[in-house]
């Protein structure tokens, strides 16, 4: 099983640092607003509100082409739950914890296109989790230039 990255560097060093500052403060607020363990739909809508409140540019499942890492042709697509900016890959889940399963899934999503950060958000556990998952463009032999 391929390892998964997450960035634990200091902070200065944060592939897009002051949006994924922005966005923490989001789940929290939605956490402490509308408490933890309900369906996940509400926290889509939740997120959907504070977006446009915080004027935050976002799509909601968007559809994104998944290239090909042999050459970089379209091969299918995928439907995250949100891209913000045209940057951040967004997941939400409320479950009871995040299985490995969302983690490998997440990090497939930005090993196979051009986005290079990725958050998962739980709602379903006893604590909000947040997950920070990085795979930078410069890794993906697709995407460099012969």
């Amino acid at each position: 099983m391929q390892q998964i990255a997450t960035d634990k560097t200091d902070t200065d060093s944060f592939l897009y640092k002051d949006l994924s500052y922005k966005l923490r403060g989001i789940f929290f607020k939605v956490a402490n607003n509308y408490g933890l363990g309900l369906k996940e739909k509400l926290y889509h809508q939740a997120i959907i509100d504070e977006l446009t409140c915080g004027r935050i540019a976002f799509q909601h499942e968007k559809q994104l082409e998944i290239l090909s890492q042999k050459d970089g042709r379209k091969i299918g697509l995928y439907i995250p739950d949100f891209v913000i900016e045209d940057k951040i890959i967004l997941e939400i889940k409320s479950e009871p914890f995040i299985r490995q399963q969302f983690y490998a899934q997440t990090y497939s999503y930005l090993r196979v296109s051009n986005f290079e950060l990725g958050f998962i958000v739980n709602f379903g556990d006893e604590q909000l989790t947040i997950r920070r998952l990085l795979f930078t463009n410069d890794r993906k032999p697709h995407l460099q230039t012969k």
